[in-house]
């Protein structure tokens, strides 16, 4: 799944260097190696501060902006990912972009751009456990304190499932990529959407699997 999602992080247009932020943990060396084979950054943390780990990436590559797409993702459209770039460098200048803020995108297609600036600030106030795992809260909690921008698209694909937390998600993804990638290996969304077109029973797979909620409150300032 890595060495999938590498190649399609490789195809972004507006991104220069990718970094896998992974734990200190001895389980994840194989992840190290794999990175090491694939020609790959990494940087190494606390499992559970994964906020800090972010920032331990920023501060070593000495990065202004940061792209964040987590691993369960590996068809993650790389068009997609350029678009939130853009907005991000647009006129209103963000100081964060995601399409998750108001999802309509197929989960498995997350991405978010943040300045590395507001990822500092984060890293340094926040005591929240659930902020330093996943991030980002930190920042879209506080709308009047940092400038959001949220990509929506229209039909709301929402309901598409294409996430990697379980084995029936996998093997929907496995299935998507065994008869995609040897057909298409650039393949974007609509690509995925159109096979799935082709085996209408396959979504049904992971259909029964429920994203689980982050509950985080929101917070004004």
């Amino acid at each position: 799944m890595l060495s999938y999602l590498f190649e399609r992080l490789r195809r972004i247009r507006r991104a220069s260097l990718i970094v896998v932020a992974t734990t200190t943990n001895e389980s994840d060396d194989p992840i190290v190696q794999l990175c090491g084979a694939e020609g790959v950054a990494y940087t190494r943390g606390s499992e559970t501060d994964v906020l800090g780990r972010y920032c331990d990436a920023v501060s070593e590559f000495n990065v202004g902006t940061v792209v964040r797409v987590t691993a369960d993702c590996p068809l993650i459209d790389p068009g997609l990912i350029d678009q939130a770039i853009l907005a991000f460098l647009g006129a209103s200048r963000p100081d964060y972009v995601s399409n998750m803020l108001a999802p309509s995108w197929p989960y498995g297609m997350a991405v978010e751009v943040v300045s590395a600036a507001a990822l500092t600030e984060a890293n340094r106030e926040s005591t929240d456990a659930a902020e330093r795992e996943h991030v980002t809260p930190f920042i879209y909690r506080r709308p009047k304190r940092f400038k959001l921008a949220s990509l929506t698209m229209t039909p709301n694909l929402s309901h598409h499932r294409w996430t990697v937390d379980t084995p029936e998600d996998f093997e929907l993804v496995r299935q998507i990529l065994e008869a995609l990638y040897f057909r298409k290996a650039d393949f974007d969304m609509t690509d995925v959407l159109s096979l799935l077109d082709e085996h209408p029973s396959w979504p049904l797979i992971n259909a029964h699997v429920r994203q689980t909620a982050v509950h985080i409150p929101a917070v004004e300032g």
